[in-house]
């Protein structure tokens, strides 16, 4: 049965593919949400974002969001949080980019994608890129690697450009988690070289009604490395009672 929409929002250069393996392999995600696939267009802030979102969202709804959808997630709670049934936050961060010489090595290093995309193509971008987005011994499995790479080429070097800046100028949600009071689940790939299990126990101890999920034998991409294991704690998050 329908229990009410569920708004997945994906990461930084994804799109619905990081999403249907779930849905592909645990049909009763299907049926215990209405879930719908967001888009950011060409927005180019995390505040961005969410108000695209929101623009689209029904209004009352849960809330998925991976890597910087776990962002766009953490905003969309801030702008609207009386719309928000449930919040998931997989693989994500909360924090602002940090000052001092640790930011600006990440600027230079996106920014180096960036140009990289832009004279090379995205899938080259991708190739290089992709050594950090999954467990070390899923590199070797083609099928994933590819529905990966496929989908980052999928998205122009204009949308990258836009979503490193959103990035770099990210918000910092470190207030917000203590006032997160829906059931929250949080979840994250035991061997996420992105986002680490570190950064998670982090948010989790400061998040009042958050259950923290390691999805074991997994790197950054956990929906699409274990869809079947993420799949079932999303529905075991379903079933709480808000």
């Amino acid at each position: 049965m329908v229990r009410g929409p569920l708004l997945l929002l994906p990461g930084l250069l994804c799109d619905a593919a990081v999403w249907t393996p779930l849905l592909a392999l645990q049909p009763a995600l299907g049926d215990a949400a209405d879930c719908q696939i967001m888009a950011y267009g060409h927005a180019d802030s995390i505040d961005a974002m969410a108000r695209a979102v929101l623009r689209q969202a029904p209004v009352k709804f849960a809330l998925a969001g991976h890597s910087m959808g776990g962002r766009v997630a953490l905003e969309v709670m801030r702008l609207a949080p009386q719309r928000v049934t449930r919040i998931a936050l997989f693989d994500t961060g909360y924090q602002a980019r940090p000052a001092g010489d640790a930011g600006e090595r990440e600027r230079a290093e996106r920014l180096a994608l960036l140009e990289l995309a832009r004279s090379e193509g995205m899938r080259v971008m991708a190739e290089r890129w992709a050594s950090g987005m999954v467990h070390m011994e899923r590199l070797a499995d083609k099928a994933l690697m590819n529905a990966i790479l496929d989908m980052i080429e999928r998205k122009s070097a204009d949308i990258f450009a836009a979503q490193i800046n959103a990035l770099l100028e990210r918000p910092d949600a470190t207030a917000l988690l203590p006032q997160i009071a829906c059931p929250t689940l949080l979840l994250c790939g035991r061997e996420d070289a992105w986002s680490p299990l570190a950064r998670h126990q982090q948010m989790a101890a400061m998040m009042p009604r958050a259950h923290f999920a390691i999805i074991d034998d997994c790197g950054h991409m956990s929906t699409m490395e274990r869809p079947e294991t993420v799949a079932a704690t999303m529905l075991a998050w379903l079933e709480q009672p808000a």
